[in-house]
């Protein structure tokens, strides 16, 4: 790891956390650090504008930065209080386990979920993760990147999971065409090769892909059950999209981030 980079933040999150603004000579203190070296890390930081010297020069403060950036993440969290109730009628609707995720970096994280009520059910928990290439909510949040991010994306490499992960770039590039044109990605078998998927974006008042809805279970139950599964789905998508602002959903041929919606 890089131990600069673990210093500054380090020293960013205590200044952060702190009640008033911080000293160099009690944060090196507090940190064990050399007053020098703090001084450098916390210039660097006002550099950035991560941090100021406060108008009492008392020490250094946070700036709103923190701010702007949390804003940012929340954003994209709120998405999880506007689609519970649709996340409990899809999963009554399918009587399988549902989840709300979100892209991060090439995994997504499971912002929240309904569990199955049968006794066989796709295993999963909130705040766990799955790698985006090779289930349904990944798939259908890479089709809706920009051109240029889905290519560096494209790029890396792609691991097998089961013997059914789509590996080679190409074949992942056509795949997910065919989710921006139907509007629904499907993982089948391609993580845990007993368990499938359908899932859809959720879009938000920017046209933006704030999120997936999607429903998982034994392959042998979702994939008899996919057309039914994909409509039910782009339902739920829809609904939780209109209610983030959306005005207009992407879905049908050709339909991608940059023609989402209308402003």
């Amino acid at each position: 790891m890089d131990s600069t980079l673990l210093k500054g933040l380090r020293v960013l999150e205590t200044v952060a956390r702190s009640a008033g603004p911080r000293g160099v000579s009690e944060l090196a203190r507090e940190l064990e650090l050399t007053r020098s070296n703090v001084h450098r890390t916390m210039q660097t930081l006002v550099a950035a504008g991560y941090l100021r010297a406060s108008a009492d020069g008392a020490g250094y403060e946070c700036t709103v930065k923190l701010f702007e950036l949390g804003s940012a993440v929340m954003e994209r969290v709120d998405v999880r209080r506007v689609a519970q109730h649709y996340i409990r009628r899809l999963a009554e609707q399918t009587a399988e386990t549902v989840h709300l995720s979100i892209l991060d970096d090439a995994e997504v994280v499971y912002l929240d979920k309904v569990e199955s009520p049968q006794p066989v059910r796709a295993y999963s928990s909130i705040g766990g993760r799955a790698p985006a290439h090779c289930v349904a909510s990944g798939k259908a949040l890479l089709a809706a990147l920009p051109g240029d991010t889905l290519d560096a994306f494209l790029a890396r490499d792609l691991p097998a999971w089961t013997e059914r992960t789509i590996t080679d770039p190409a074949e992942l590039a056509r795949d997910l065409a065919q989710t921006r044109e139907t509007g629904c990605a499907v993982n089948r078998g391609e993580w845990r090769i007993s368990v499938a998927g359908v899932a859809a974006v959720v879009f938000d008042g920017a046209g933006r892909p704030a999120a997936a809805i999607g429903v998982s279970g034994p392959v042998d139950r979702v994939l008899p059950q996919e057309s039914r599964y994909r409509g039910a789905v782009l339902d739920a998508a829809r609904e939780i999209s209109r209610e983030l602002g959306c005005r207009t959903y992407p879905s049908g041929p050709n339909a991608g981030p940059a023609r989402s919606t209308e402003r």
